[in-house]
């Protein structure tokens, strides 16, 4: 009987460890949506601009999800964790640091895997932005380093504070958290 209870106890455990695996890839996943949804937004008006017809969004969903689970990976693996114990500037900007360079290098290999499938050589296969100049490469990784100052800015914040804290502060009345509101004031 006590093997039975341990067993579901166990699998308790594994579902509610799923659910909040699920719960932070999914944040992660909206985050990264709405950031390349804009961008993809942005670029079809600039292309309109030079008549030039880019109808494509739906690379928006594929890269927030393959990314988010990038993200996800580098995560678990304690990715720019080397500055925890300093001042959040710093935890926040090495993991940007970071996480930029991962991304980056993630979403050469994967163009040039799909280009090599696609039976183009490696070269061929390289994502545009990033065979034509260093300006290209230096571009991408600034936009790509700023966008992810807000999402570690409130990840690290919230792991200092505390999920309960920071879901109270953002979603919770003022009255709740006296000391927040007097320090604001």
């Amino acid at each position: 009987m006590a093997e039975v209870s341990t067993a579901m106890q166990g699998g308790r455990h594994l579902r509610e460890k799923a659910v909040g695996e699920f719960r932070r890839f999914f944040v992660i996943f909206l985050y990264l949506w709405v950031v390349f949804g804009l961008l993809s937004i942005h670029k079809t008006l600039v292309l309109a601009q030079n008549h030039i017809d880019y109808p494509e969004h739906a690379f928006a969903v594929i890269n927030a999800f393959i990314f988010a689970k990038v993200l996800l990976v580098g995560e678990h693996f304690r990715l720019g964790a080397r500055f925890e114990h300093k001042p959040l500037i710093y935890s926040i900007l090495h993991k940007c640091l970071i996480f930029t360079l991962v991304l980056i290098a993630f979403h050469i290999v994967e163009s040039m895997l799909v280009g090599m499938w696609h039976g183009n050589s490696m070269v061929e296969s390289l994502p545009p932005i990033f065979s034509k100049s260093v300006r290209g490469v230096l571009a991408v990784s600034i936009m790509c380093f700023v966008v992810l100052v807000p999402f570690f800015g409130f990840r690290e914040i919230t792991r200092v504070i505390g999920r309960e804290k920071m879901r109270a502060m953002l979603l919770g009345p003022r009255e709740a958290i006296p000391e927040v509101r007097s320090s604001m004031v």
